[in-house]
């Protein structure tokens, strides 16, 4: 039962992983949830997304997402489906994206289980998706867009902006006001000097921060990203290779054909066959130019970095690419190998030493990609064991994520320390660095909650 004499702020994911993305905020009998992610990576968080949601899902006002990534957004279909009624509140670019990458996730969901149940791999019987894509599809008649910067009212003394963020089209921040109280959600931090998306937004005075930590424990490494992936397909074009780059297909395909179409202009690397398999990737294309406010590329750049890459769409034209061998590079989805074609890919090129797999990204725990990343040399994938005999390369330099040191900058320009702030979407050292770091160099009061932890926001602790 909502409590309309308390303030409360209650952390419903995103405390002892990277994912699950959940913030939920009572005042004055309004209940507001600000993101609405899946749980992804070990098991034991996975399941999470199978259990009933922690409070009633109609009991909730409203959803305030701060961007479109799965992590944030990827359990609204279910908590329409499960009785939601209200509206999801969004940036324009964000529902825009939401379009394509929630239907897509429950197309996905419901082919894995399809194949599971096929081929008889899965402890659940039969194995059903935590949503379809027909509940996305009918998810997405609750959203309402907003301009960046236009605050608005969510019943009662609750307001909301939404302020730049970096990270990817549409990513914001969120203020919040509640009984005066003024709160704010990082959502993921850009970086300062990202190659596609402006900075983010400074932190203006606030009583109580939610801030993320993704990488929290580490500075991303000086190497230009650029000249890394060069000498990367250069290597593998010289005893013809395939480059198989598994990116999100929102923000990192983007920034990977940026770089590939700057590395080509200037001769850097071989005129050698390069593919976006990724329909969601190509169908966000006109995206960038709807919103070029939002990002930093020029039209010629914008005009080039989608001409790099042959699209590959359709499912058969897909397969054709296991068929055709090196030398080539190939992007596709999904980013941390935890579904979609880049799985058949790396079933068909993972074995074979010439070839690179390059993550170009943060890999969450229990991911096949942060197994990968951590020396493993066998996937399990499609109920299979696939040896992996290709080189493998982490390229932490392309994450689209602020790393400590830049979050820790972006705070110290605050006018005024917050009251409290607490340390969310990190794994446990992640978090717990980044949270000795602020006390010890800024001063801050600084916490990482428990899941499921209620805090009040008149008196935080």
């Amino acid at each position: 039962m909502k409590d309309k004499n308390q303030a409360t702020l209650r952390f419903l994911g995103a405390t002892d992983t990277v994912t699950g993305s959940r913030y939920l905020v009572d005042s004055g009998g309004r209940r507001i949830l600000v993101d609405c992610g899946l749980f992804q990576g070990f098991k034991r968080i996975r399941v999470r997304n199978r259990g009933p949601f922690p409070v009633p899902p109609a009991s909730i006002d409203a959803v305030l997402l701060t961007h479109a990534h799965l992590d944030h957004s990827g359990y609204i279909p279910a908590l329409v489906r499960d009785g939601f009624r209200g509206p999801v509140h969004a940036t324009a670019s964000t529902t825009e994206l939401c379009t394509l990458l929630l239907p897509d996730s429950g197309h996905l969901q419901e082919e894995e289980a399809r194949y599971a149940d096929l081929h008889d791999y899965s402890s659940h019987h039969p194995p059903l998706p935590v949503y379809t894509a027909a509940d996305a599809v009918r998810s997405l008649n609750s959203f309402d867009g907003h301009d960046f910067d236009t605050p608005f009212n969510l019943g009662g003394d609750i307001q909301a902006t939404f302020v730049p963020a970096g990270h990817i089209l549409g990513a914001a921040q969120i203020r919040l006001t509640v009984q005066g109280v003024h709160m704010h959600f990082t959502g993921d931090l850009g970086r300062p000097n990202d190659p596609l998306m402006h900075r983010p937004r400074a932190l203006g005075a606030t009583d109580v921060l939610v801030a993320e930590s993704t990488y929290g424990n580490r500075t991303h490494p000086a190497t230009d990203p650029e000249d890394e992936l060069g000498e990367v397909i250069v290597r593998a074009a010289k005893r013809d290779g395939v480059v198989l780059i598994a990116a999100f297909a929102v923000g990192r395909a983007e920034t990977l054909m940026l770089h590939l179409s700057r590395l080509r202009r200037r001769g850097a690397i071989p005129d050698i066959p390069i593919y976006l398999n990724s329909p969601m990737a190509i169908d966000g294309s006109g995206m960038y130019q709807r919103h070029p406010e939002e990002h930093r590329l020029q039209e010629r750049e914008y005009t080039d970095m989608y001409r790099v890459a042959t699209m590959t769409r359709s499912v058969d034209d897909s397969k054709l690419l296991n068929l055709r061998g090196g030398p080539m590079v190939i992007i596709s989805a999904s980013g941390m190998l935890t579904g979609g074609r880049i799985l058949h890919h790396l079933q068909a090129y993972g074995p074979d030493a010439k070839n690179v797999v390059v993550l170009s990204g943060y890999q969450a725990a229990g991911t096949r990609g942060a197994t990968l990343a951590g020396g493993a040399r066998q996937l399990r994938i499609f109920g299979e064991d696939v040896p992996i005999k290709a080189e493998v390369v982490v390229m932490d330099s392309l994450s689209a994520h602020a790393d400590s040191h830049e979050i820790i900058e972006w705070m110290r320009a605050a006018p005024r320390a917050p009251r409290m702030t607490y340390i969310t979407h990190g794994e446990p050292d992640a978090s717990d660095a980044l949270r000795v770091r602020i006390r010890h160099e800024l001063g801050w009061n600084v916490r990482v909650p428990e899941h499921l932890e209620a805090v009040s926001l008149k008196h935080p602790r």
